[in-house]
């Protein structure tokens, strides 16, 4: 057994910065960001205060996922670049104090992977049950009701084999067989290849998707959902069923300590894990806990309870407190946006967003218990991107159209020069229109302006830093109010207790909260929220108004 390397635990309460690099940085003008782009801007990440980068795939690939279906897991994509601008990238990264995270999509591959092409030649070749197969019902029908997150069946039919293949997202990207020993073992070996390269972690893609259930039982139905679970498209049929049996089996946790004891013979290095279950919150204390063997296995579950449109201060009251009562001890990844959903500003602010609602919103995801997760764009407030149908490059928004319009929205190009062709993008025309609404919320007017929210972002992680009570502390919420969310956060270190009261006003209107005993001699933090002053004993707070202070 490998000996388990130190780890200094930087993952817990750093902040991470995703990047999509499509829409970084382009410096080779062919309209597509790249790996010397990312480089090339990694002194914004830095400045900002972030403790670490998570890259979304760059991978060797067909793109018809844009990079979440993989042909070669030890190859950058020509696109993006070379294996050398990787380790340039991750050698400055590291310069700057920033750890490098990449996303891993192992649960299926491409279609064009090699594994691939060998598994479908015949139903006898070496690699023959390395993909999910099965035959057809005498009917010919697929062999059970699971469906593709992207629409549709979950089994495509193959005419050489003469049987479905399994996908849970496009027909592009067949499923893998992690009920076969041999293909753990590649998948590890692949995984392996980055951490020589000097990688601190990942982001593992569908980490609950690896296995399926070996009977191929049908999910039972749930009915047409409601659309008030954030991680539902309430417009797809896969909302429709309850996914108890095409993942998140058992099996799913015993590779997961195969791959956290991979993991752990490398210093200082995590894995968060992106779960998408019927029941999140469950499925991540499960998933941060002890696994089958007693064998730990994430260190940290990507939350997506943030990610739908709800806000009010009751919907997050009763959110943090069945987080606190169900997930306990693990440790959560908490995101406002991402690749796949849209933008904040937009989701939580509408049409016109008011910025104090901005600026409340990241004092309350830097300030509560776990490690928090910036999408690139969301310190500059970037609105979702209105892009025309003829302009759309996601294949989950074209089938969607016109009730969902898709994740293009939040991936078009990062705004970094108002005066710059395309933002500062680059020279040629990019992958997706920067969007004109983004132009005025350029890097380089916000850096100058020092009430900007960019500087607002910058100000708040710095001083979250060296707040330990954030980084590690527990977290008390207080009573439920209407508007109000408010909770404590405290820890102990060297004998020297911190305490933090954060108390934020989800409402347009003021609001009038009352102070518990302890709290109305607090020491208020100036982080640039919406006013907050004490009056007999209660706190009275501006419309989207926050009051962050010692106790």
């Amino acid at each position: 057994m490998a000996i388990k390397a130190p780890n200094n635990g930087w993952w817990r309460g750093g902040v991470i910065y995703q990047i999509y690099p499509r829409s970084y940085q382009d410096t080779n003008a062919d309209g597509i960001g790249d790996l010397p782009g990312i480089t090339q801007r990694l002194d914004h990440i830095a400045a900002l205060g972030a403790d670490g980068i998570w890259l979304s795939p760059f991978f060797k690939s067909p793109m018809k996922d844009f990079g979440y279906d993989v042909s070669d897991y030890r190859d950058v994509d020509p696109m993006f670049g070379t294996l050398n601008d990787f380790k340039t990238l991750v050698a400055r990264a590291h310069s700057l104090g920033l750890r490098v995270m990449i996303d891993q999509v192992l649960s299926h591959t491409a279609d064009q992977h090699p594994w691939f092409v060998e598994s479908r030649s015949s139903r006898t070749n070496p690699k023959a049950d390395w993909y999910v197969w099965a035959d057809a019902k005498d009917d010919g029908n697929p062999p059970n009701n699971w469906l593709s997150i992207f629409g549709g069946s979950a089994w495509q039919w193959d005419t050489g084999r003469l049987q479905y293949y399994m996908h849970n997202f496009l027909t592009s990207q067949p499923d893998l067989n992690f009920h076969n020993p041999e293909v753990q073992q590649a998948v590890l070996d692949d995984v392996r290849f980055w951490l020589e390269l000097g990688v601190d972690g990942y982001r593992l893609d569908t980490a609950n998707f690896y296995c399926h259930d070996r009977q191929l039982r049908s999910n039972p139905g749930r009915g047409q959902p409601d659309g008030e679970d954030p991680a539902v498209n309430a417009t797809n049929p896969y909302g429709w069923q309850r996914h108890l049996y095409d993942k998140s089996q058992p099996e799913n946790l015993v590779f997961l300590q195969r791959l956290r004891a991979l993991l752990d013979e490398y210093p200082n290095t995590a894995m968060v894990g992106e779960i998408g279950d019927d029941d999140g919150l469950a499925r991540m204390a499960e998933y941060t806990g002890l696994g089958p063997d007693n064998q730990p296995m994430l260190h940290m579950a990507y939350c997506f309870d943030l990610l739908g449109t709800k806000k009010d201060a009751t919907f997050l009251h009763a959110l943090f407190s069945r987080f606190l009562s169900v997930v306990g001890d693990g440790w959560p990844c908490w995101a406002l946006s991402n690749h796949d959903c849209a933008r904040l500003a937009t989701r939580w602010g509408g049409t016109d967003p008011d910025g104090r609602l901005l600026r409340l919103a990241a004092a309350m995801q830097m300030t509560l218990r776990g490690t928090p997760c910036i999408y690139q764009g969301d310190e500059l407030g970037l609105p979702e991107a209105d892009v025309a149908f003829e302009d759309l490059q996601d294949p989950y928004g074209i089938t969607m159209w016109p009730s969902f319009k898709g994740r293009d929205g939040c991936r078009t190009p990062m705004p970094w020069s108002q005066a710059e062709p395309h933002a500062g993008f680059g020279p040629a025309k990019p992958w997706l229109p920067v969007s004109p609404a983004h132009v005025p919320l350029a890097v380089d007017l916000q850096q100058a302006a020092p009430d900007s929210l960019l500087a607002f972002y910058t100000q708040l992680l710095h001083w979250r830093r060296d707040q330990h009570a954030l980084l590690h502390g527990d977290m008390t919420l207080q009573t439920s109010h209407p508007q109000v969310l408010a909770y404590e956060r405290s820890h102990t270190i060297g004998g020297h207790t911190q305490r933090l009261a954060c108390v934020f006003n989800f409402s347009a209107q003021p609001a009038t909260w009352p102070m518990p005993t302890g709290w109305v001699q607090a020491s208020a933090h100036n982080l640039g929220l919406a006013s907050a002053t004490v009056q007999d004993q209660h706190l009275v707070l501006q419309p989207w108004g926050g009051w962050v202070a010692s106790l």
